[in-house]
């Protein structure tokens, strides 16, 4: 696969099947979407372009109403490499890219520069300034410009359809398990350790601490598998959230990875989230933190304990 960003870095004479969306979460409906992309593709003899944003539409209008990401930018590029899709152009989302009406989206986005062929989105795709242009506006324009249409398929699992909505609320709920299986992978952060306060070394419980810039749908403690860079998986424990015992901070991730003792500063590592151990709170001082970590701790290490006989039953 083959990221490309920004259209002015799309190749003269380029002829594609393309989809375009956020594709949050690179889920298992958006998966089925770019199986079928690559199925037309490959019928029309086409390379497969899936078409993402940065920032996400309503994170640049109204990034105070903007959605948690599932998966940050880097996040979704590794999960769409794992696809067989040829390209992902991302596009940067700015006011004058905001601004195309959607003739001019049609005209010089899809065929002039992409030079689209066959043309795949959700039935409540909307594009053009003031969102003036829905799949009514690209039925007429795929008939006046020759390139074929369709709507994505929903893909359904216990009945219901997966979504990005519906998988933010799985996790917000605590319920990992249901949102690992609409993902098709377990949920995860990650991201460049920095530096912190470094209180946690003072209290035996040093931690690699990632800024979030965006905000996640999950909150609170967690049992965690932390992978590194050598490939190593550790298991550990992670608060996401504001610390507010210490003072309300910016939104962060910490994780305490067990028994290692290592400088991690600056080094990407990926956190995976396996089940939730209870809700962030503000503790009456340090002393009565330290002890709720203590149990944190326990609690996090019998998870794995348990988990490990059962993997041994099976």
């Amino acid at each position: 696969m083959k990221l490309i960003r920004g259209l002015h870095n799309v190749p003269k004479g380029f002829h594609c099947a393309l989809s375009i969306g956020n594709f949050d979460g690179v889920h298992l409906g958006h998966r089925h979407v770019i199986e079928q992309l690559i199925q037309q593709a490959k019928a029309l003899n086409l390379p497969s372009v899936v078409m993402v944003f940065e920032p996400q539409p309503l994170e640049f209008f109204a990034p105070e109403q903007a959605r948690p990401r599932l998966t940050r930018f880097h996040e979704k590029i590794r999960a769409l490499e794992e696809t067989d899709v040829d390209f992902v152009i991302c596009v940067r989302f700015n006011a004058e890219f905001s601004q195309l009406a959607p003739q001019a989206f049609v005209q010089q986005v899809l065929i002039e520069t992409l030079g689209v062929r066959y043309l795949v989105v959700g039935h409540d795709f909307r594009f053009g300034a003031k969102r003036l242009g829905d799949f009514d506006y690209l039925a007429q324009a795929s008939q006046q410009n020759g390139f074929g249409l369709a709507q994505m398929d929903k893909f359904e699992l216990d009945g219901e359809r997966v979504s990005s909505t519906q998988i933010r609320r799985l996790l917000t709920e605590g319920d990992l398990e249901s949102a690992q299986l609409r993902l098709g992978r377990p949920y995860t952060l990650s991201g460049i350790v920095s530096h912190g306060q470094k209180l946690g070394r003072t209290i035996g419980f040093p931690t690699a601490n990632i800024r979030l810039r965006y905000k996640t749908p999950v909150q609170g403690v967690f049992a965690v598998k932390v992978i590194l860079p050598d490939g190593r998986m550790l298991a550990g424990m992670a608060n996401v959230g504001t610390r507010p015992t210490l003072g309300r901070h910016a939104q962060n991730l910490e994780v305490h990875i067990f028994d290692l003792d290592e400088d991690l500063y600056s080094q990407h590592i990926e956190v995976q989230f396996c089940q939730r151990l209870r809700d962030e709170q503000k503790f009456d001082g340090l002393e009565a933190l330290v002890q709720q970590i203590q149990r944190d701790d326990f609690e996090a290490k019998q998870w794995f304990e348990s988990d490990r006989i059962t993997r041994l039953r099976k």
